[in-house]
């Protein structure tokens, strides 16, 4: 009997194996909504209890506030402790986040005028507070603690009165729920965290508000059969139907969904949809210890969204409203401008399909000169001109020992970087490279005789730092440097001057430098005679143009266009009638 209950057991579970298998298989044969990769341009909102204090370093993420309370982040302790009081704990910012200017018809809107076709709210955060009214967080959101309402339903109902599509971001982990505290509870099993509160909380989630797309998060310690994230999906699929779409963040292995690169340059990715996903500031949340610097201007804005849909992509552009439930006059500013140029610039957005190449670009050297070479420009560039991925720096110098002694160098980078010392006969006595992790070696410097030193850092994605140190018997361990000479350098990059898409047979080109006297830029194929071109304004400007055919270089006569004719800013977009339809 026992052996026959132990062949059933063994039975029932290889049944449940094959069942989780055939599931995923069918989400990932699950095609994308057109509506989607249609769509473009989405705001992302992160609004919560974190918007009461509304504060991080300038380069961390303010919506990860109660994370550094129980990490130890000393910045953020110590505000708590000066600004609420030292026995203030972060679940007391439930009785003050009041919400009293929250107007859902004022923020639905502005996400309209912005030219944004959907939008992405914040339903619950790793901090496990719900901003409706959820019966799995009594007493633990917005509708049972001190706002007293239902952000999700009230700015559903806003949206969809727009005929905007509304979306629900969705933690799957929690910092503070007592079943599992992530990065908390890490030696605790999370499954009953995942039967009892995720999966029937979700559930709930999509039964009450069934939205047209669902950003999960919170995923990155697990794998998707921890959550059992098929199911969760393919209940939320088979609620809402077709026109559902969903995100890749529902654990390790999902291997499905919308891709989401996150604070980056186009990835051009071209088998999933993806939309990179971003604030207007370092923050997803509101910090107010972020400098104005940290804001993508609006001809910023406008130039990194031409280059994403150039590449095939998307944007999901993130504002945090303040406690009070305002959203920052600089934050409507921005959005306001990319709708005003949406306005005249869109058909050559919406909808829209990449050319055979997103862009072109030429080549940029600028000087630079440090005492050192100790940088953290966590996701920044060292200018805000430069694209915050994918630039070098090569510096070098000179120096002559006062003593002969063994040098120890440690040198770290993200990405990558290459340290050498030639001697005086120009020959390599000495190499380290680095990527990502630091390493370090040793090389004995003879005194009087002259070293060159280089340095070659290069930065691909996301943060980007390099340090290089030395120590000695006679130099303790610090950077690489002297009062007599400087770290000679040259920074490069490829700068994006114009872009492409493809729209209704036309072929859409998108200057992101001002106009001068032409437009100059390569199309294999020669156009016909009878194409027009004309330049996108409030009325179209027809323009004259020209094919080299040595060259193949496509040359628009941009010199009679009067600053008045133009009303766009940071990207002019021509349209070449009919190019696409020639090919």
């Amino acid at each position: 009997m026992k052996r026959i209950k132990l062949v059933l057991l063994c039975l029932l579970a290889s049944v449940g194996l094959q069942a989780q298998g055939d599931l995923m298989s069918n989400l990932r044969n699950r095609p994308y909504p057109q509506w989607f990769s249609d769509a473009k341009l989405g705001i992302f909102i992160h609004y919560g209890l974190y918007s009461v204090p509304s504060y991080s370093g300038k380069e961390q993420y303010a919506e990860w506030f109660y994370k550094g309370l129980i990490s130890g982040d000393s910045l953020r302790i110590n505000f708590q402790k000066d600004v609420f009081g030292q026995d203030f704990r972060y679940e007391d910012y439930k009785h003050i986040f009041k919400a009293e200017l929250f107007d859902a018809d004022a923020w639905a809107e502005l996400f309209k005028r912005s030219g944004a076709k959907y939008v992405v709210f914040t339903s619950k955060h790793h901090d496990g507070y719900c901003m409706y009214d959820s019966r799995y967080a009594k007493g633990w959101s917005s509708a049972t603690t001190a706002p007293q309402r239902d952000f999700c339903k009230e700015l559903t109902e806003a949206v969809r009165k727009r005929d905007m599509k509304m979306c629900m971001y969705y933690s799957l982990t929690e910092w503070t729920n007592p079943l599992y505290r992530w990065t908390v509870d890490t030696l605790k099993s999370i499954d009953e965290y995942v039967e009892k509160h995720l999966h029937p909380q979700f559930k709930e989630m999509v039964d009450m508000f069934s939205p047209s797309l669902i950003f999960s998060d919170g995923d990155w310690d697990f794998d998707y059969k921890t959550f059992r994230s098929d199911e969760l999906v393919s209940y939320y699929f088979n609620k809402v139907g077709e026109d559902a779409i969903v995100n890749d963040r529902w654990g390790g292995g999902f291997d499905y969904g919308y891709v989401t690169p996150e604070y980056s340059e186009a990835i051009k990715q071209t088998e999933r949809p993806w939309a990179e996903c971003r604030g207007l500031s370092r923050s997803f949340g509101l910090n107010r210890n972020a400098d104005i610097e940290s804001y993508l201007t609006s001809e910023e804005l406008i130039r990194h969204f031409v280059r994403l849909i150039a590449a095939g992509g998307g944007l999901t552009i993130n504002v945090g409203p303040a406690a009070d439930g305002s959203i920052p006059l600089l934050q409507q500013e921005r959005l306001l401008d990319l709708g005003q140029w949406l306005e005249i610039n869109g058909e050559a957005i919406y909808g829209c399909t990449t050319f055979t190449k997103s862009e072109e670009s030429y080549d940029v050297l600028l000087p630079r000169a440090d005492k050192q070479i100790d940088f953290d420009w966590v996701r920044n560039a060292p200018l805000k001109a430069m694209p915050a991925d994918n630039f070098s720096i090569h510096w070098h110098t000179e120096i002559v020992p006062q003593k002969t002694e063994k040098v120890k160098f440690y040198l770290k980078a993200d990405d990558n970087a290459g340290f050498q010392i030639k001697d005086e006969k120009s020959e390599v006595v000495f190499r380290l490279a680095a990527d990502k992790e630091q390493v370090a070696s040793e090389v004995k410097l003879k005194k009087n005789h002259k070293y060159t030193f280089e340095l070659v850092y290069q930065e691909k994605t996301h943060e980007a730092s390099v340090q290089l140190l030395w120590e000695s018997a006679s130099i303790e361990r610090q950077a690489v440097s002297s009062p007599s000479w400087y770290w000679i350098g040259e920074m490069g990059w490829k700068q994006s001057y114009v872009c492409f898409t493809v729209n209704n047979g036309n072929l859409y080109a998108m200057a992101l430098e001002p106009l001068s006297e032409r437009l100059v830029f390569g199309l294999d194929k020669a156009p016909s005679d009878e194409m027009k071109v004309c330049l996108l304004a409030e009325k179209p400007i027809y323009l004259d143009w020209t094919y080299d055919f040595d060259t193949k270089k496509m040359i628009i006569d941009t010199s009679k266009l009067r600053p008045c004719d133009v009303k766009s800013k940071g990207a002019w977009v021509f349209r070449l009638e009919g190019y696409m339809q020639n090919k």
